[in-house]
C-alpha cells in the first residue's frame, strides 16, 4: 500500500532529499501535499513532476504564479499561512514530514497531531518551545512521532527493541562546525560565509549558522528531553567531526549502542518514512576502511556560548526554551543580514532570556505571546 506523504516544505534541503527517497520508492510513497515557502518556482517544477493533489504557497504574494503553472494539472493550489497549518488535516494524508525551519512549525505540528496523523519531524523548535505540550497531545491522539533529524533518529533506531530496558544516559554527537577548535578571539571577526562552510552536511543558511554556534546542538538537547522522556542530566553532548557516529544510547547496565553511517539525511529521512520497516536503498555505504580513525571531545561551552544557554534553558523550562528560540531566530536572521558579528549572537540571547517574563507552566496562548515578546524585544532594543 503506498503512503500519502505531506511534505512541509518541500523546497528547502529535507524537503528536496525527502524527494530523491520518494523517486527511489515510486511504489511506496506518494508526496500527496507540497508545501513552500517562498520559493514558488520550485515548488512548480516539483508540482509538476509529483503531480501531489495539493500545494501551498506560504506566501501570499506569490499565489498567482503557482496558480497560473498549475491551472492545466488538476493540482489544488492554496496560499498563506492558515492554509499551511490546516492543509495537515486532510483525511487522505498517512504521515506528516514536518521540515519547516524554526517556530513556524509548531502550529502544523500541533493540527496534525490533533488531526491523528503520525509525524516525520524535522523541525526541532516546535518540541524545543512546546514539548510538554506536544507530548500531551501525542499521547491524547495516539500518534507517532518519528524523529528525521540524525542524532535523533540515531537515538530512535538504539531504542529499537529495548522498550523494557532503562537508559543510563545518551549521547549527541555534534560534528563541532567549521570552528571546531578555534579560539573566541577568532571568532569576533568571522564572516557569514565562513559560517556557512559547513564541513560535513549540507544544510539551509540557518540550520547552517545555528551549527556554527552549536545552538543546534543546542536545540537538540531539549528535543531529546521530550522525545525520549530524560533528565537533563541523562544528556551529554560529544564533538565526533566525522560525523559517522550519529549518537549513541548507554544503557543502565553500562553497555553502549550506536548508530552509524555516513552524513547523509536521506537514511534518516528514509527510516521516518517507512518505519516500522526498513526497505532497501541505493544509498552510497560506509566503509570503515575509509575513516581509520574516529575521533570524540567535549565542546566547550565557554566559547560557544548557545550550548550552555540551551541546557540552562531546559534545566529551568516554563517558557524560557521559547524566548531563547525567539531570540535566536532574530539574531541569526541579522547576522546573516550583517547586521552584527558572530559572537553578538549569544549575547543577544543571553540578555533576552534574561528580560523577558518568565512563566513556569505555559500553556499555547502564554507560548504565542512569548514568542512574540521575545522577537520584539531584540528588535526592540538591539535593532531600531
Amino acid at each position: 500500500m503506498i503512503k500519502n506523504i505531506a511534505i512541509l516544505g518541500s523546497t528547502g534541503s529535507i524537503g528536496k532529499q525527502a524527494l530523491e527517497v520518494v523517486r527511489q520508492h515510486p511504489g511506496k510513497f506518494y508526496p500527496i501535499v507540497l508545501t513552500a515557502h517562498n520559493n514558488h518556482q520550485k515548488l512548480i517544477e516539483q508540482a509538476l513532476e509529483f503531480k501531489p493533489k495539493a500545494v501551498v504557497i506560504g506566501c501570499e504574494g506569490s499565489y498567482k504564479f503557482v496558480k497560473e503553472a498549475l491551472s492545466s494539472s488538476g493540482i489544488l493550489v492554496y496560499a498563506g499561512k492558515n492554509d499551511l497549518n490546516n492543509i495537515v488535516g486532510l483525511p487522505e494524508i498517512d504521515m506528516v514530514l514536518l521540515a519547516l525551519v524554526g517556530y513556524a512549525g509548531l502550529k502544523p505540528v500541533i493540527n496534525a497531531i490533533e488531526a491523528g496523523k503520525d509525524i516525520a519531524l524535522a523541525n526541532k523548535e516546535s518540541l524545543v518551545v512546546a514539548g510538554e505540550l506536544v507530548n500531551k497531545l501525542q499521547k491524547k491522539h495516539d500518534v507517532k512521532i518519528i524523529p528525521v533529524d540524525s542524532e535523533h533518529s540515531a537515538i530512535f533506531q538504539c531504542l529499537a527493541g529495548e522498550s523494557y530496558n532503562k537508559i543510563e544516559k545518551i549521547y549527541l554527537t555534534a560534528s563541532g562546525g567549521p570552528f571546531f577548535g578555534v579560539t573566541k578571539k577568532y571568532l569576533e571577526t568571522v564572516t557569514k560565509e565562513e559560517a556557512l562552510r559547513h564541513p560535513n552536511w549540507a544544510m539551509g543558511p540557518k540550520i547552517t549558522i545555528d551549527s556554527a554556534t552549536l545552538m543546534n546542538k543546542g536545540l537538540e538537547v531539549i528535543e531529546a528531553k521530550w522525545l525520549f522522556n530524560l533528565q537533563a542530566h541523562q544528556i551529554d553532548v560529544v564533538v565526533h567531526p566525522q560525523s559517522v557516529v550519529h549518537s549513541i544510547v548507554q544503557f543502565i547496565d553500562g553497555s553502549m549502542k550506536a548508530q552509524m553511517g555516513l552524513p547523509d539525511m536521506k537514511l534518516p529521512i528514509q527510516y521516518a518514512l517507512a518505519y516500522p520497516e526498513r526497505i532497501a536503498s541505493k544509498f552510497p555505504r560506509f566503509n570503515f576502511l575509509d575513516y581509520p580513525e574516529l575521533t570524540f571531545a567535549q565542546p566547550d561551552r565557554n566559547i560557544f556560548r548557545n550550548l550552555a544557554l540551551a541546557f540552562e534553558a531546559m534545566n529551568k523550562g516554563g517558557n524560557l526554551p521559547c524566548i531563547m528560540n525567539a531570540a535566536n531566530e532574530v539574531a541569526v536572521d541579522a547576522f546573516l543580514k550583517g547586521k552584527i558579528k558572530f559572537l553578538q549572537i549569544p549575547e543577544i540571547i543571553e540578555q533576552t532570556m534574561t528580560s523577558v517574563g518568565f512563566i513556569a507552566a505555559p500553556n499555547y496562548d502564554d507560548l504565542v505571546a512569548s514568542n512574540a515578546s521575545s522577537k520584539a524585544y531584540v528588535k526592540n532594543i538591539f535593532f531600531k
